[in-house]
């Protein structure tokens, strides 16, 4: 088992197998139509990826951008070329993903209910009991202004702050503060953006 667990490829491949099975026992005992199955497969699929890509930006803030400033001169690069690139692959796709996942789910809930959250509520003239679209309207498009920070803003600058396009010494220090202020800005975003989607799916789900 400690050879397994020492492999993080493996262990992943394992964990994800296990899911499969999971997923597999809940299509055979569930008594719903496969619309409904596949938006429970979507919604599994949006729930892990977003873990994966708001734990990332809640490493980036809470550990990253407030330690680096005490982290020696001369170990600085250790992060800078090794650590944070890799987490900022995985923070972007996994962005993507959960903003790809999280349509699904939308969709797959139908083209009505589609409209109403991302209009608000109002695609159906605000009628009575609409609130809740309101509410998970805004959830959703905070993820997906979150999502355009992270490829428009975030990404691009920290290629420049980590010296993966090259650039004067100005210009890769601005970009490290436009990285980190878009960064700290999508934390902001983050625990409305969590209460919108969470509430709405245990209230009106």
């Amino acid at each position: 088992m400690a050879n397994l667990l020492s492999n993080f490829r493996n262990t992943l491949i394992l964990s994800l197998v296990l899911s499969a099975v999971m997923i597999f026992a809940f299509f055979r005992i569930a008594e719903v139509d496969a619309l409904q199955f596949w938006q429970a497969v979507a919604r599994w699929f949006h729930v892990g990826f977003g873990i994966l890509w708001i734990g990332l930006l809640y490493y980036f803030n809470f550990v990253q951008i407030r330690v680096m400033p005490t982290i020696p001169g001369e170990l600085k690069p250790a992060v800078s070329k090794y650590i944070a690139p890799e987490a900022l692959f995985w923070f972007r796709w996994a962005a993507l993903f959960t903003v790809l996942a999280g349509l699904a789910v939308m969709l797959l809930k139908g083209h009505v209910y589609s409209m109403e959250v991302l209009s608000f509520g109002f695609a159906g003239g605000l009628v009575q009991g609409d609130q809740g679209f309101a509410l998970m309207g805004v959830g959703v498009w905070l993820a997906v202004v979150m999502f355009l920070n992270v490829w428009g803003v975030i990404w691009p600058n920290q290629k420049r702050a980590l010296g993966i396009v090259v650039v004067d010494d100005d210009k890769k220090a601005k970009a490290a503060r436009v990285a980190m202020l878009a960064s700290r800005t999508n934390l902001l975003l983050s625990l409305p953006m969590l209460t919108s989607m969470a509430m709405y799916q245990t209230l009106f789900g």
